[in-house]
């Protein structure tokens, strides 16, 4: 079951490399920049063998599909637990509320 608050997404999703498709588990976030106008949406990856055997602990893009939608980003920086660091910019891969009644739970987000 997948979990959606009001700046992000946990649960499942499908990372998309060329041709590659792998089914993941990630924890996404985001932020609006207001400098450059831009949607700042990033997260993590976990641990997962056939995505550390694609990126093999370097940058790489890659399609990242969830429920809500989907969009490219890229895949950098294991840490520790070899969970890949993931973001991207502009539309993310998730629902973002656009109104205060989205935020405030009063209106389904629907996009």
């Amino acid at each position: 079951m997948s979990v959606a608050d009001e700046d992000g997404y946990t649960g499942p999703a499908t990372l998309v490399f060329d041709e590659t498709e792998v089914e993941v588990e990630v924890e996404l976030r985001g932020h609006f920049q207001p400098i450059d106008g831009r949607y700042r949406w990033y997260g993590r990856v976990r641990p997962n063998a056939e995505v550390s055997a694609l990126v093999a602990g370097k940058k790489r893009a890659a399609l990242l599909r969830t429920p809500a939608g989907e969009a490219t980003g890229e895949l950098s920086d294991p840490d520790p637990w070899d969970r890949y660091r993931i973001m991207g910019a502009s539309t993310p891969p998730f629902v973002v509320p656009t109104t205060l009644a989205e935020l405030e739970g009063e209106l389904p987000v629907v996009h």
